[in-house]
């Protein structure tokens, strides 16, 4: 009897959320998880927006209107359910200048046209360069986010009201028993309603969500930017708004990997990409800032929320658009120590602790956890998540090369008859590890008939054909025969397209 052969899954199922929005709404217990934990983040959301916009130089109500629009319209145009998407600090800080210097058209302008070129990255397969991440970067990443998000706290609990602490201590509290006890209402909302009902009942002054910035009192209106279509008005935004569609996308395309780890589901990386394009597009296109995933708010939502659909993403906006237009005075009310409270345990939860234990780093090779405390630096210090992972990512480019680099081995035989030399090659031939090739054969002392096996190797480049060149023109100057056996078929075609062309 044959046993059938299961049919391969196509990307379609590979990319199928579990649970789906369908099946969380026909179960009140998922439907319900979904949209408290929307709740939750739609609060958590509306200081992060007004602080950012403070960042950009602009009104609150732009970023809380970009908080609205990013995360409704990515509910529907994301590749990775339950992220939250929303105005970030690291956009803000790459386009405050053009608020600055040119006013606010040429700073939606700047917005729209990085929602273009996101569109456009993702067209050209930017995604797929998320493979070239190492993991000792992604955990630098995670870890630096998380000193960051806990750092951008601690304005709020430190030189405040002697009453905040004892808030602090309780939402902490309330935020590590409660998921002990109950999962059917999520911690952090216990929190913001427990600290709220008893600053109110009590009187306690504290600072609070209105202290924070004005809400606004109406819906988000169209606003179609008044600039001159002309070369100046490009070359004056362009630099800007690649630098945010480069940011947004990283930071986004990120925290879509660690959500995939979280939750052990895959996300269409390529989807995300243009979703985020599209989704910054129509926040300029309504006056909002923009923005991108937000790390701190999806751990709320994935973590310490539990959801999985798109349900608490969509859900997330549209608390939020009520709470600032129609609930602004109870909003207002709010403790921020709430809020920080929430904030902190979130960093808590999402920073690695294995990837500092005494054990782990004895463990790792120095050159992995190099590179992890490289990110964590670069990240803190810049406060600028691309240049952080991009200089993670050279670093551990560079030790990777340098690794390999050394792996080349070539050995050497003389025949009974010392008539003819064998070589043999062994190891990946790039421009790193052939430099010193041409230093590793006897010219002076080999005879007449010189055999290079390169069965055991791999070219990979130019430099390599080039240093194999040079060693042939070395033995062919003292007279004697060189024989390149054994190589690969791609060995073969590199080396018959370069050979004797390159100088």
């Amino acid at each position: 009897m044959t046993t059938p052969i299961p049919a391969v899954a196509d990307d379609s199922s590979r990319y199928r959320p579990e649970p789906s929005v369908l099946t969380a709404l026909r179960s009140p217990r998922l439907l319900t998880r979904e949209v408290l934990a929307g709740l939750v983040v739609g609060l958590a959301l509306i200081p992060e927006a007004i602080a950012f916009s403070i960042i950009a130089g602009v009104d609150p109500k732009v970023g809380l209107f970009s908080a609205f629009i990013m995360a409704v319209s990515i509910a529907f145009l994301g590749g990775r359910p339950a992220m939250i998407s929303a105005a970030t600090g690291a956009v803000a800080l790459v386009i405050a200048p053009v608020a600055r210097e040119h006013g606010m058209d040429m700073f939606i302008a700047t917005v729209m046209l990085a929602g273009v070129f996101q569109i456009l990255l993702a067209v050209c397969g930017v995604a797929k360069l998320m493979r070239f991440i190492p993991r000792s970067v992604m955990v630098g990443f995670v870890n630096a986010l998380s000193i960051l998000v806990f750092a951008a706290q601690l304005p709020h609990v430190i030189g405040v009201p002697w009453m905040v602490y004892p808030l602090l201590g309780l939402g902490i509290l309330v935020l590590v028993v409660m998921p002990r006890l109950t999962k059917i209402v999520p911690a952090p909302l216990i929190t913001i309603a427990l600290i709220t009902g008893i600053a109110v009942v009590f009187a306690i002054d504290v600072p609070t969500v209105s202290d924070q910035g004005e809400l606004p009192r109406s819906l988000p209106e169209l606003f179609i930017p008044h600039v001159p279509l002309n070369w100046e008005t490009l070359r004056t935004i362009a630099p800007y708004s690649l630098a945010m569609a480069l940011v947004g996308l990283m930071e986004s395309l990120m925290t879509a990997k660690l959500v995939d780890e979280i939750t052990d589901t895959h996300s269409n990386k390529t989807r995300e990409s243009w979703g985020q394009g599209a989704a910054n597009m129509l926040s300029g296109l309504f006056g909002g800032m923009g923005g991108c995933a937000m790390i701190g708010q999806t751990m709320i939502n994935v973590r310490a929320s539990a959801a999985r659909t798109r349900i608490s993403t969509f859900m997330a906006g549209a608390f939020l658009l009520l709470f600032v237009v129609v609930l602004g005075d109870i909003v207002g009310m709010i403790p921020m120590v709430a809020l920080a409270a929430i904030m902190m345990m979130v960093c808590v939860d999402t920073f690695d602790w294995h990837s500092i234990r005494p054990a782990t780093l004895k463990m790792l090779p120095k050159s992995e956890t190099a590179v992890m405390v490289i990110t964590v630096t670069a990240v803190v210090l810049t406060e600028n998540l691309a240049i952080g992972v991009v200089i993670g990512v050279f670093v551990a480019s560079v030790l990777f090369v340098r690794r390999v680099a050394h792996f080349v081995t070539v050995e050497r035989t003389v025949s009974p008859g010392g008539e003819d030399v064998h070589y043999s090659v062994t190891g990946e031939l790039f421009f790193a590890s052939s430099n010193d090739l041409t230093t590793q054969f006897h010219y002076s002392h080999d005879p007449d008939h010189i055999i290079i096996d390169m069965s055991r190797s791999h070219v990979w480049d130019a430099s390599t054909v080039a240093a194999l060149d040079a060693i042939v023109t070395k033995y062919e100057a003292r007279g004697a025969l060189v024989e390149l056996r054994g190589m690969n078929e791609y060995t073969e075609a590199i080396h018959a397209r370069l050979s004797g062309g390159l100088g």
